[in-house]
């Protein structure tokens, strides 16, 4: 039987998964004590969120983070700061420094630690990469078929890898990985929630992706019981159904953009420099091929299911954050044929 959490340890509490993790925790009367830490403060309507949860100002990447842990006898410790977005970070090698040995220096205080009894880690399932040879849908079993080769997705497998290795020398600690799809609603602050907020949206020439969403309160509803309970093992997360990209674009009322396959990496260059939107070279390959995952192991053994299918939450995102039609939906079609046959008569190499 598990014992319930009396100290718990959340990271990346200036963010939205981690404040609002830490904000739930901190509401229950069973748990002692929530310790929120991170690089910068959360924001004042955050902290107010957070309510007795403490912040501790703390880098993961130095070794006081295991002075932290000791100090206060933390007995639960939920990894929650994994990054995707460069531009939130500081840039590419401040992300990956802070995903990957922010990550290595937490583990190894909990492996030191007499006190740290139940693991869970944040993750992505972009573990899996996106390609046009992946199955239809992903299980926890599923391999890549290619490593992917940088980016969020690369420091997530690193990350796991690291997951594994602390496993193995330290069988006594139960560890739960969470593998997330994309997240969107109406108050996370995500690069899919940035995408669909575009007037104008650029999508593939050729390609109609398949969209599965998590909405940002099963999100942190998730992480809640995975801290609460000892659910050892790798589970997928997200919301039953999928979404085809075009239809998602619709029902937001945006204009798509149809970008022929050779422009696509300068389109993602603009939209990184003009700060609209901070696509990675993997999230792009996501916008092609698409990527579903598997969620019977998380409702039959880790006892979740998500209150939000990915239609839902899309349709959540779209209410919440009062978008409105850019064009009227009977004309959407109209002008939908017309940017594809702009974007056919370009020249192939543009």
């Amino acid at each position: 039987m598990s014992e319930a959490p009396s100290v718990v340890l959340v990271t990346g509490v200036s963010r939205f998964l981690g404040g609002h993790l830490a904000a739930r925790l901190a509401s229950d009367p069973s748990v002692e004590r929530v310790l929120g830490v991170d690089t910068t403060p959360p924001s004042r309507e955050m902290r107010r969120r957070m309510g007795r949860a403490e912040f501790v100002r703390v880098d993961i990447r130095n070794p006081l983070i295991g002075k932290v842990i000791s100090t206060a006898k933390v007995d639960t410790v939920v990894h929650a700061s994994l990054s995707g977005n460069p531009g939130q970070s500081g840039g590419r090698s401040m992300m990956m420094e802070m995903n990957v040995i922010g990550t290595m220096q937490l583990l190894a205080a909990c492996q030191r630690s007499d006190t740290v009894r139940r693991l869970v880690v944040k993750s992505t399932s972009a573990v899996y990469g996106a390609s046009s040879r992946d199955p239809a849908v992903f299980t926890e079993q599923t391999e890549p078929k290619a490593i992917p080769p940088g980016g969020y997705a690369k420091d997530a497998v690193e990350i796991e890898g690291y997951v594994r290795s602390f496993s193995r020398r330290r069988p006594d600690i139960p560890v739960t990985t969470l593998r997330f799809v994309n997240l969107i609603g109406p108050r996370i602050d995500t690069s899919f929630v940035r995408y669909f907020s575009l007037p104008v949206v650029p999508v593939v020439l050729g390609y109609d992706a398949r969209v599965q969403l998590l909405h940002e309160e099963d999100a942190v509803a998730v992480l809640e019981r995975a801290a609460a309970h000892d659910l050892p093992g790798v589970f997928n997360v997200g919301g039953d159904g999928v979404l085809m990209l075009s239809q998602a674009i619709r029902r937001a009322g945006r204009v798509p953009l149809p970008i022929p396959q050779p422009a696509v990496p300068l389109v993602g260059r603009f939209t990184r420099r003009a700060r609209l939107v901070d696509f990675s070279p993997e999230q792009m390959r996501l916008l092609n091929f698409g990527r579903v995952v598997d969620t019977t192991k998380l409702r039959t053994e880790f006892g979740f299911a998500p209150r939000w299918t990915t239609v839902q939450a899309f349709d959540d995102f779209v209410a919440g954050r009062g978008l409105r039609p850019i064009i009227d939906p009977a004309r959407l079609g109209r002008v939908q044929d017309a940017a594809l046959a702009v974007a056919r008569a370009l020249p192939s190499g543009t």
